[in-house]
This record gives C-alpha cells, sequence and structure tokens, in this order.
C-alpha cells in the first residue's frame, strides 16, 4: 500500500478530531444543554476516516443515526454541525433535524436518516445519477448491521447489482442492533454472504484498523470508478456508548466484552504505529491535539450564540406534491 506520510498524518487528525467533538457532545447532552436524541460513533472512528480519505466534494455520501462521524471526514463544518445539534438556526438543517439529520449537498454528504436502512434506496438512486452523468464519481452509503434485516437493504443490493451502480455499500457491523447481537437476528451468520447472493464483489475487514479500511476502500473504489460495478465493504467494530445517550436506556452488552474492545480503540494503536515510524512526535501529538480542542469550542461557542428558529420558520423549506 502506498500511503504518503501528510496522508497519515490526515488519518490520524481526522479520526481524533471525531473523537473530541463526539466527547464534547457527550458532555453537552450529559449536562443537559442538548435535547432530543444523540447516537455516538465513539469507537467507530477508523471506518469513516479510511472510507472518506478516498472520497472527493463530487462523491457522494448517504449516511445514518450515527453519522456525526461521515459528515466531519467528508468535510462538513463542525460550526454547523454543532448549531443543528443544540437546534440553532445556524445549523445545517436550520434547527429543525438536529443530530441524525445533518447534510450538506455541497461537499456531496446527501444527509443522514434517523430511519434504520432508509438511506440505502436514496444512495441507489445517487449512484443512478452519478452513471449516467458519465464523470467517474462514486457513491458510499453507510448503515449498520441491523440495517442488514430490512427489506430496503436487499432491494438496494439487487437493483445496484443489476445496474451495476458505482455504489459502495460500507457495513459498520458494531455487532450490535441497540442490545440484540447481530448473529442472534441474522439467518445468514456472515454479513458478506448475503450480497454474495447478488453477485456483488465484498470483503470484511478489522474496522477499528485505520489503514485496513483505507487499502480496502482505495481498492474498492479505484473499481466503482472504471465503472465495475457495486462492491461490499463490512468493517467490524464496536460502539462504545449504548445504542443512544442516554440516563435511561440499559446496556446489555457484556461489560467484559466492551472492555476487551476498548483495548483495540483505533486512535491509540494508530498513534503508537505512527510514534514507532518516526511520522508523529509527542509535540506534534500536542499540537494536533490543541488545534482540534480549538476548533471543537469553536463550534460550541457559535452553537450557544446562535439563535433559536423563529415559529414562523417552521413554514419554511416545507415541500409537498
Amino acid at each position: 500500500m502506498n500511503i504518503s506520510r501528510e496522508q497519515m498524518l490526515r488519518l490520524y487528525t481526522t479520526m481524533l478530531t471525531i473523537r473530541r467533538f463526539e466527547e464534547r457532545v457527550a458532555r453537552e447532552y450529559y449536562a443537559g444543554n442538548i435535547a432530543g436524541f444523540v447516537h455516538s460513533y465513539i469507537g467507530e472512528e477508523a471506518i469513516a476516516t479510511g472510507v472518506c480519505a478516498h472520497l472527493d466534494k463530487e462523491d457522494r455520501l448517504v449516511s445514518h443515526h450515527r453519522g456525526h462521524g461521515h459528515c466531519i471526514a467528508k468535510g462538513a463544518d463542525m460550526r454547523r454541525m454543532m448549531g443543528e445539534i443544540y437546534g440553532k438556526r445556524t445549523g445545517y438543517c436550520k434547527g429543525k433535524g438536529g443530530s441524525m439529520h445533518i447534510a450538506d449537498f455541497s461537499i456531496g454528504m446527501l444527509g443522514a436518516d434517523g430511519i434504520v436502512g432508509a438511506g440505502l434506496p436514496i444512495a441507489v438512486g445517487a449512484a443512478m445519477a452519478s452513471q449516467l452523468e458519465k464523470r467517474h464519481k462514486v457513491v458510499a452509503v453507510f448503515f449498520g448491521d441491523g440495517a442488514c434485516n430490512e427489506g430496503e437493504f436487499h432491494e438496494a443490493l439487487n437493483l445496484a447489482g443489476i445496474w451495476k451502480l458505482p455504489l459502495l455499500f460500507v457495513c459498520e457491523n458494531n455487532q450490535y442492533g441497540v442490545n440484540t447481537h447481530y448473529k442472534a437476528a441474522m439467518a445468514a451468520q456472515e454479513i458478506t454472504r448475503i450480497p454474495e447472493a447478488y453477485h456483488i464483489r465484498n470483503q470484511s475487514v478489522d474496522g477499528n484498523d485505520v489503514l485496513a479500511v483505507y487499502e480496502a476502500a482505495g481498492e474498492a473504489i479505484s473499481r466503482l470508478r472504471e465503472g465495475e460495478g457495486p462492491y461490499f465493504l463490512e468493517c467490524m467494530t464496536y460502539r462504545w456508548h449504548k445504542h443512544f445517550l442516554s440516563n435511561y436506556l440499559p446496556d446489555l452488552r457484556p461489560q467484559a466484552e466492551l472492555e476487551s474492545w476498548k483495548k483495540k480503540d483505533p486512535i491509540p494503536a494508530f498513534q503508537s504505529r505512527l510514534l514507532n515510524q518516526g511520522i508523529l512526535t509527542v509535540e506534534k501529538i500536542q499540537e494536533i491535539e490543541t488545534k482540534i480542542a480549538t476548533q471543537v469550542e469553536e463550534a460550541v461557542k457559535f452553537a450557544l450564540e446562535s439563535p433559536y428558529p423563529e415559529p414562523e420558520d417552521a413554514l419554511e423549506d416545507v415541500y409537498s406534491g
């Protein structure tokens, strides 16, 4: 795998930015400053980082309810993200969508969705558009293991396979749909057996190894750009928080299992690798940490100082057919 020193640093910085952003959002939520639902991406940062490193602004991305990491990795403005999470008028969706509905078409971020699996058919449409445009642009759609039991999942695989769409399916298999292990809810047991039925090339990788994700996604996206049809990438990972941040939702996952996965934290593992290779130094780490901390604080300040929507704003951006 040919990867430059600069790209290595970008991967590290992106993962760390996602982590620090999510940590601050969790603090704000538990302090009572954020309303609604928040689904934390902590523990899964390597996936969004490794995949989005190969996407440009004209490539499209469809996210899901746990989508902050995808937004940051695709280049979204953290101030407008935080504004939306706070429900402020300066947010990406003018405070009307919240954490689960952030979108920025200008960078190819087609948005997240609070309904499990709902982004898959949207991604199929976006991939068909890319195919018709004939500009070798691709679409990446992120979803969890729980979405693999939805009807839209099978419909999306079927259509993508029939039409040979430039669509990268990225399954973030964090093992659990809320508190149910995926193997207890899936007859196939192995997720990659499903795309095989639709004759779609697939691969399963360690989703906590950013270089493994980067390499697999790079190969897949290169094939997509050449018109070879869809690709399915399963990334094995684990979320650290409950299904959503809550003082009341029980977490029934085995505590020992959670602790074992925390030892596989993708960020310190990659940091150690870069330190050993001389790409990072202690001073450089502190420099990156300071820069990210400043950006996150600016995002929170921006959100706090922004106004809430006015009642009449409810009548704007409403469409009907």
